[in-house]
């Protein structure tokens, strides 16, 4: 960042005063601007006993398949963002339920929020973001061909989960040798 989106002076990189990580702040105005972690949310539809997945049309791990998810807009629920990333990503229409993983991510600043969902109807196809969407038992899953750990972690908790007969809520952290 180079200048302040308030009133668009310079602005620097710094340790405001109160604080103690360096901010983007403005020289003119003082504003600080902070960049915080960003929020993937999305949803692991199922039917019967098969799981919705999405093959990536994009980078990153572009051809590799995942859960329906994205970024969290303004002005939206962890929920609502849920719901829309799986309509966009799959052209699939669920019913939310409970909050199922939150990872986070830091490497990368984010956090990853899955929901469990029930697909409403098999009326699903790949969104702009897809190559293709397939439902899979869970034995068919692509397991070397998933995108993202947390989305690996979340199916393989999903499975446990669901053989044991019980789903909890599970989180954790994704972190990468060397970062801490």
């Amino acid at each position: 960042m180079k200048f302040c989106s308030d009133c668009g002076a310079r602005v620097s990189f710094r340790v405001p005063p109160g604080d103690r990580l360096p901010r983007h702040v403005c020289d003119a105005c003082g504003a600080i601007h902070y960049q915080n972690p960003r929020m993937v949310v999305g949803s692991l539809p199922v039917w019967g006993e098969r799981i919705l997945l999405c093959r990536r049309a994009i980078e990153p791990r572009l051809g590799f398949w995942t859960l329906p998810s994205g970024f969290m807009e303004n002005g939206e629920t962890t929920a609502q963002a849920a719901v829309r990333e799986t309509l966009e990503e799959a052209n699939a229409r669920v019913e939310l339920g409970p909050m199922y993983t939150l990872y986070n991510v830091p490497h990368v600043d984010q956090v990853h929020i899955v929901y469990r969902a029930t697909l409403l109807d098999l009326d699903f196809s790949p969104g702009e973001e897809s190559l293709d969407v397939a439902l899979f038992d869970p034995a068919d899953i692509p397991w070397n061909d998933i995108a993202f750990r947390s989305i690996r972690h979340t199916l393989d908790r999903y499975v446990a989960d669901r053989d044991g007969g019980s789903f909890g809520f599970h989180t954790g952290d994704i972190v990468l040798p060397g970062h801490n």
